[in-house]
């Protein structure tokens, strides 16, 4: 995968902040091995003091924060702490689901190997999960979660059998263009691909305090990836 250009990737800056629309396959953070490219890194080429305030999944795209100074880094993460920092996520479900404002409250705790699971004794977990379209045999679900918990949204899903398109860990399986369209032709010694290489969840909008009081809210518009997975999945219903 290319790596792409720091600024292209921003969609709000002020004199404290960024907000950046991550594509999907790049780490926020360095990972335990290798030298791999990651967010921060890139980050601090463009500005030398920025930090993360949070991190979304390597897989995940859609709007992630980093700040410019250590003020405006313990400004954000204390609102992020007090769960003052509005998130809001799509994501293609497997199976058609007609979600109202439905809240799970489902403790998560982590496990070994970078895994998460359901527990009764782990740490309290709320995703509040809303049907934005439904398709053929899939849902696009608007989820916003209150605690951040290791893969939350994840999780709940699975927990609601709508388990997200690719999120093979827990549940989701692949998406293959063949399953809906009934007049699909492979070339003659193809093998079929996913229509989309990782679990299609997407940040879509992240609403935060600035230095001064005002609440600013950031937009993500879908990567390529996505979008074409939600065009097609609307064209084949």
């Amino acid at each position: 995968m290319k790596q792409p250009d720091f600024q292209d990737l921003i969609l709000f800056e002020d004199d404290d902040y960024i907000v950046i629309n991550k594509p999907p396959f790049l780490a926020t953070l360095d990972e335990r091995v290798g030298g791999a490219p990651n967010i921060l890194r890139m980050a601090r080429q463009y500005h030398s003091d920025m930090q993360a305030c949070h991190r979304l999944d390597k897989e995940t795209s859609g709007a992630l924060a980093l700040a410019k100074n250590p003020e405006a880094y313990r400004h954000l993460s204390m609102q992020f702490e007090n769960r003052e920092v509005k998130k809001n996520y799509h994501a293609v479900a497997w199976g058609v689901h007609h979600f109202d404002n439905k809240l799970v409250d489902r403790s998560i705790e982590t496990t070994t190997k970078g895994k998460a699971r359901l527990a009764y004794k782990g740490k309290a977990a709320e995703t509040y999960f809303t049907t934005l379209e439904t398709f053929a045999k899939h849902t696009l679900v608007q989820c916003v979660p209150i605690t951040g918990r290791m893969h939350q949204i994840r999780l709940h899903l699975m927990y609601l059998q709508a388990p997200i398109v690719n999120d093979t860990l827990y549940g989701g399986e692949e998406f293959f263009l063949s399953s809906l369209k009934k007049k699909f032709n492979m070339k003659s010694g193809e093998e079929e691909q996913p229509f989309i290489k990782r679990f299609a969840l997407h940040a879509a909008k992240l609403t935060f305090a600035r230095l001064n009081g005002e609440e600013v809210t950031v937009e993500a518009p879908y990567p390529k990836d996505f979008r074409v997975l939600v065009e097609n999945m609307r064209q084949l219903k």
